[in-house]
């Protein structure tokens, strides 16, 4: 139990004595003191003025005397207008620091075999095109929240679904059959992504010339689209593939398997990994079947052209297609067909796809009619709905080409953090190898630190001179705080310092030194709100201030100069435990730290 949750309950006691009511957990409010007022935590007692009948000062008095005399923490307080501030006392921080230091999981838990099992969808790539900037946000998001969860005790499933059929695909299939002359990922030296993306920019550059061609011989625009040869042969090259066609197969299947192993090293490198993967081609039968069965139960209707329709206006919303007139299915229909064969495969407590606001309507759709369905958890599901990441230079577009591909930016960052270590002359002493693996972690680390800070559900822009700053809140600074402190640490090693196992309690510490024990006392709450809210932006953000506390205190206090040696010995364990706390948050981002810089 931390020190919240303890003083939480005596003022639950307090008020009943004091007052004869039973407060519940809304009505005791307590937070960090603010910085201009002595003490550590503060409560708000306006919540007990109708019961107190009193004015909020005295109130304020009344509990904070029964404080003093019934809470062993608190030490004394002061009272501002509303405000009811306790000074703990300090041999609590010092006890709050031992349990840290003996507690490996440490603002953690364990998830356990009953525990609720979360499945989470992130990525969704299409398989015409390498992963870009967008995917990037997405995959760090969706990968950090897995993390998260499991760090609140859930059980998590890492799930992807692959967009590897329809009229995008062909397009890259048929710009290669055309204009590839046999090119391979092995006979260009390119990664598979990379190779088929380029084909699908090929074929938007061939299709708009057409196009062009068209409407200068008379046709609208509407029609020059519709007629031109590319786009005719891309549509005609989608129903062979939906007929079975084995030579549309084939290279469908060819040209996918290229795309999955660009994929998987991209991931790799990202550090983003996935238990269940599902493929649109697999999925979207069982979503035209399940959508049959829905009409045969009602639930659906079919239109006088066959298509078939979900009304949803008692809803607040409008009419929904499900499958056209020709029986080929949409979006919709595949992303039920995919839900139910996950019901199929897990048991199922509640399903988080992390997809951008741009879909939010048809996520709110997709709950509705999963829950018509029978699916149990799908009214419940989440949409974790972020927001879009642009570059100062605007929008991306990827048939014209101007994407910016998440291996290119990832090589770009790497580079920057190994030219910027180099000039700061932080890497003076290491090898190549070591240099280079320092700059991997640096750049790597300040790309997924810049884009996890932003709070998920806003837009946001992102600058690679910005987030590679070694000062500010950027990723470079946290490791670079624990790289300083990790070296500290094996200084004391080499002077021949020992530790003890637990600190004696009596030792006297400074305001500022509980202040920072109080910081990361308070790293559990952060991880579990973080887990309620879907927000790794908590973690990054709880991580910087506590980092710049830690600095605050490292540049006023002597640490391996300290002379009592209890006092050396409490500062060095303490900065350990700063270490052990940024390293566990930025763990759950995704981030690695390293231990020299």
């Amino acid at each position: 139990m931390n020190i919240e949750e303890k003083l939480s309950a005596v003022v639950k006691a307090a008020v009943s004595a004091l007052y004869g009511i039973e407060a519940d957990d809304k009505s005791v409010q307590l937070s960090a003191t603010r910085k201009e007022f002595e003490g550590d935590l503060t409560l708000v007692v306006f919540p007990f003025l109708k019961a107190s009948k009193k004015k909020p000062e005295e109130t304020a008095q009344e509990i904070g005397d029964y404080l003093v005399a019934n809470a062993s923490e608190v030490e004394k307080f002061n009272v501002v207008k509303g405000f009811l501030n306790m000074v703990i006392k300090k041999g609590h921080w010092v006890s709050a620091l031992n349990n840290i230091l003996a507690d490996d999981n440490f603002g953690k838990k364990t998830p356990t075999a009953e525990s609720p099992l979360y499945m989470v969808e992130y990525s969704s790539p299409n398989t015409n095109k390498p992963l870009h900037l967008g995917h990037v946000r997405n995959n760090l998001l969706g990968s950090s929240l897995c993390r998260i969860l499991e760090a609140c005790g859930l059980r998590v499933v890492k799930t992807n679904i692959v967009n590897d059929r329809g009229i995008h695909i062909c397009k890259s299939m048929l710009a290669w059959k055309l204009f590839g002359n046999g090119e391979t990922p092995e006979n260009s030296g390119k990664k598979g992504d990379h190779l088929v993306g380029d084909y699908y920019v090929k074929f938007d550059k061939e299709y708009r010339a057409q196009v062009k061609e068209l409407m200068a011989q008379g046709q609208s625009e509407e029609d020059a689209k519709k007629n031109a040869p590319l786009m005719v042969e891309a549509q005609q090259m989608l129903k062979k593939w939906e007929d079975g066609d084995k030579e549309v197969r084939a290279l469908w299947e060819m040209m996918n398997n290229w795309v999955y192993a660009g994929f998987d090293e991209t991931y790799k490198r990202m550090g983003v990994s996935f238990d269940k993967i599902y493929y649109e081609s697999q999925t979207y039968l069982d979503g035209k079947a399940k959508v049959n069965e829905g009409l045969e139960k009602g639930v659906f209707y079919r239109r006088e052209d066959g298509s078939v329709w979900a009304d949803l206006t008692k809803d607040g919303l409008d009419e929904k297609l499900l499958l056209r007139a020709d029986g080929t299915s949409v979006y919709m229909t595949q992303d039920i067909g995919t839900a139910q064969q996950r019901f199929r495969d897990y048991d199922i407590s509640r399903m988080i796809y992390v997809v951008g606001n741009e879909q939010n309507y048809h996520f709110q759709v997709l709950s509705i009619l999963l829950d018509r369905l029978g699916f149990k958890w799908g009214k419940d599901l989440v949409h974790f709905s972020y927001g879009m990441v642009e570059l100062p230079e605007g929008k991306m577009k990827s048939r014209e080409g101007t994407v910016v591909d998440a291996d290119d930016l990832m090589d770009k960052m790497v580079e920057d953090a190994k030219q910027m270590s180099l000039e700061l002359g932080k890497l003076q002493d290491c090898s190549e190898a070591e240099v280079d693996e320092v700059a991997r972690i640096c750049g790597l680390g300040a790309l997924k630190y810049f884009i996890l800070k932003v709070d998920p559900r806003k837009n946001m822009m992102f600058d690679p001179k910005e987030s590679i700053d070694f000062n500010g809140n950027t990723g470079p600074f946290i490791q670079y705080t624990h790289a300083r402190i990790c070296s500290v640490l094996r200084k004391a090693t080499e002077m021949g310092i020992t530790l003890p196992n637990k600190l004696n309690e009596d030792l006297q510490i400074s305001d500022t030194e509980g202040v920072l024990i109080q910081a990361l006392a308070s790293y559990p709450d952060v991880v579990a709100q973080a887990g309620k809210e879907f927000s790794p932006a908590l973690i990054a953000n709880y991580i910087y201030d506590l980092v710049k506390q830690f600095n605050s205190f490292y540049h006023d206090f002597s640490i391996l100069k300290e002379e009592n040696e209890d006092v050396r010995a409490f500062r060095l364990l303490l900065s350990k435990s700063v270490a052990k706390v940024v390293k566990s948050g930025m763990g759950l981002l995704g981030i690695e730290v390293p231990e020299r810089m």
